[in-house]
Order: C-alpha cells, then structure tokens, then sequence
C-alpha cells in the first residue's frame, strides 16, 4: 500500500509517505514543543517543507533555526527528499483555531 501511495504523491508533486509521516506524525518530537506550539507543518511539495507559525516573529526564529530543523527531519526520514523550510505567517483565523 505504502508503494502505491509513493506512486500518488510523487505524481502530484508530494512526498513519499514515509516523509510525510515523519514531518506530520512526529512534528513536536522534531521540534519540540515550544516550537511546535506556534508552528504547524502545512505541507510538502518539490522538496519544500512548508510551516505555518503564529506570528511573524516565529517565521524569522525558525528561519535562523531552519538548517538545523533541516537536518533533523532528513536523519528522521531517513532521506533527503525535503531540502528546504519556508515559513509563512498564518491568517488570524488560523491562529484563532490552534
């Protein structure tokens, strides 16, 4: 099953479902959780983590601490398929929500 899910995801541009098990499944044990209170991963796509984040001090913290993040999330998939972290700040509904 895990193959034929790989087959969809790579044809729409996502990750393998073992990437996306490690960036969404264990998100807090990555980052910990004072990160990930304020930041969400959103999705992957052509190798681009993307993490929403509460405020945009936040966006600018984990962009200095994204090398970092980086690496870990490679040594916990085991791959390199995500090579890059782009923050945004989240809309007001968003962050009403968490």
């Amino acid at each position: 099953m895990g193959e034929s899910l790989d087959r969809v995801t790579s044809s729409i541009g996502a990750a393998t479902a073992k990437t996306l098990s490690a960036v969404f499944s264990r998100w807090e044990d990555l980052v910990g959780s004072d990160i990930a209170a304020h930041a969400v991963p959103k999705s992957v796509r052509d190798g681009v983590l993307l993490v929403e984040v509460d405020q945009p001090a936040w966006a600018t913290q984990l962009g200095y601490l994204s090398t970092d993040l980086l690496a870990k999330l490679q040594a916990s998939a085991g791959t390199s398929e995500v090579a890059e972290i782009r923050f945004r700040v989240g809309s007001e509904q968003a962050r009403r929500k968490r």
